[in-house]
């Protein structure tokens, strides 16, 4: 099974509030919870070609929200970005945010049902694993019985011990002053909650930043976890990995932890900055109890992919290598052959790359910051979902052309869907809740998007199959625009697909030339083929021979993807 991912922001997934004030309350703007993944809305998800769900933010995070009935602390705003918080800065790893569900008090039982329906529906369950910092107002009051608070035990008159959780600044207090004061702190008056959040003796910032003065830019609201790494020993980052760090101990048992409720995976955050021998351990412990479970590494060096894999990691993003080439190449900054170089780069280990157009870093497709137009991301997903086996993932309204324009507070106008703020999406409200408002465009997107993602299981060729990459024999054909037009074939026993891709705005008349090379290693016979497009359905009859062109027409900002 070729694994498609569907990534969802849960909190504003399913807020079919339209108030949408910028810095706005919950209680003005609303917010989604997890019972919103009903039946219906899961098995629409699916039908998308969908298998597996990544539930972003469930983990209890910092939050203005005061949640203090409920046995919760409270956080200081001054270290919390955005009235929603940021689902990075984690504040009880053995929690759920309350924000996402109806009853506060069963929060866990509301997270266990959503597993239990999510896999009921046939999809599988991805949850983040943020293993490089914490909120700095991290408490855990959910931990099981027997376990210590990360810190709990720390000497803070060090700045590194082997053994303690967080990195510190001995004798130094936090400054925060370069840190402006939220937004709406004003209106509070600066009342007791508002107050400055102080820490008496430093801890260093999850960027790494090892000093007491983190300003604006920084991951100023969360601490670095120590895992057994002196970045502040003169002497280039001694490790010290024997015996094994107390943080290794206690975050195996964070996945092991939330592996027993169910979960078939985890997205790690930030994982080339936590060692790879921490990995190597944590995912052998989790996988020798629970073999299913897969490991997604978000890995910004391609230098260190295979690293990682070795690690333990069963993908990995590759946001440096084909994100950044199908996003040149859709802005027309690249030309479509660059793409070969990319999946060359990692073809070693192409199974455990994860391809990807959009998630909750990256600007959105339609946004003006990209493109400014949903159908230009058409060609890039019918290469980035077909071409190989490895998994793609896919970001909730994406397929229908969500533009990520809105100033929603914390986070502004910058071609993002907030992860800050109380917020809800437009084109999602519209395509899950509201359909009636979609427009023919809209329809249309989600249309090709299911009919592409679906081909990654329906076809085996794609699934399965082989690959074989027609750029070099058509770099000086006169009748293939190579800068615009991607093409490649798929096969598996007697199916093959002829997959082309044209990133040009207009209709281009293709001759693709099929090498001897391809004959061989696709195992092609020569003659009468009749080929249909699986993505509109039109029927062609074409001649295949050896070095002797397919002629075939594809229209601008989409493609064809014939199986004979």
């Amino acid at each position: 099974m070729k694994l498609v991912i569907y990534q969802v922001f849960t909190r504003t997934f399913g807020n079919k509030n339209n108030n949408r004030k910028p810095n706005g309350t919950l209680a003005e703007n609303g917010v989604g919870k997890m019972n919103d993944f009903d039946v219906a809305t899961l098995q629409q998800i699916k039908s998308l070609g969908v298998n597996t769900i990544w539930y972003t933010g469930v983990i209890r995070h910092a939050t203005c929200t005061d949640y203090s009935a409920f046995g919760i602390p409270r956080q200081k705003p001054r270290v919390v970005k955005g009235k929603a918080g940021s689902p990075y800065a984690i504040t009880d790893y053995y929690d759920i945010d309350p924000d996402i569900a109806d009853n506060v008090a069963e929060r866990m039982s509301e997270f266990e049902d959503l597993v239990k329906r999510t896999h009921k529906e046939g999809l599988k369950v991805i949850i983040d694993f943020v293993p490089n910092h914490v909120a700095r107002e991290y408490k855990s009051i959910c931990k099981p019985k027997g376990v210590k608070d990360l810190g709990e035990t720390d000497d803070m008159s060090k700045h590194f011990d082997a053994n303690n959780n967080f990195y510190y600044c001995p004798n130094e207090p936090l400054d925060i002053s370069a840190i402006p004061l939220p937004n709406g702190i004003e209106a509070d008056n600066l009342n007791e909650m508002a107050a400055e959040y102080t820490e008496t003796v430093a801890r260093c910032t999850g960027n790494d930043r090892f000093d007491a003065h983190p300003q604006a830019n920084d991951w100023y609201e969360t601490a670095k976890l120590n895992y057994g790494v002196d970045y502040c020993d003169w002497g280039g980052r001694s490790t010290h990995f024997e015996p094994i760090p107390d943080t290794w101990h206690k975050m195996t048992d964070i996945l092991l932890f939330w592996a027993a409720k169910g979960v078939d995976g985890f997205r790690c955050d930030m994982a080339e900055m936590v060692p790879h021998e921490f990995w190597k351990y944590a995912t052998e412990k989790v996988k020798a109890q629970y073999p299913h479970i897969v490991f997604i590494g978000e890995v910004y060096a391609p230098n260190q992919y295979r690293t990682y894999v070795a690690a333990g990691f069963d993908y990995l993003y590759d946001k440096v290598g084909m994100y950044d080439c199908l996003r040149d190449v859709m802005c027309g900054h690249r030309s479509a052959s660059n793409i070969s170089q990319q999946w060359q780069a990692t073809d070693d280990i192409r199974e455990h790359i994860l391809y990807f157009l959009e998630n909750h870093d990256e600007q959105r497709i339609a946004s003006d910051f990209f493109c400014g137009n949903m159908q230009k991301g058409i060609p890039a997903l019918i290469v980035s979902a077909l071409f190989q086996r490895n998994p793609m993932m896919i970001y909730a309204g994406q397929e229908f052309g969500e533009r990520g324009m809105d100033g929603e507070g914390f986070s502004g106008v910058d071609g993002r869907s907030t992860i800050f703020d109380y917020w809800s999406v437009d084109a999602i409200c519209k395509g899950f809740f509201e359909r009636s408002e979609l427009s023919a465009e809209q329809l249309q997107l989600e249309k090709d998007y299911r009919t592409i993602l679906n081909i990654c299981n329906s076809e085996k060729a794609v699934s399965e199959g082989k690959t074989f990459d027609l750029m070099y024999a058509n770099e000086a054909n006169e009748g293939f625009d190579s800068d615009r037009v991607f093409a490649f074939l798929r096969s598996f026993g007697n199916t093959t697909l002829l997959v082309v891709a044209n990133f040009g705005e207009a209709e281009t008349h293709v001759r693709v030339n099929i090498p001897a090379h391809a004959f061989d290693y696709m195992e092609l016979t020569e003659g009468k083929k009749d080929m249909v497009d699986l993505l509109s359905g039109d029927q062609q009859t074409a001649i295949l021979r050896q070095d002797s062109p397919v002629e075939v027409v594809v229209a601008g900002l989409s493609g064809r993807i014939y199986k004979f």
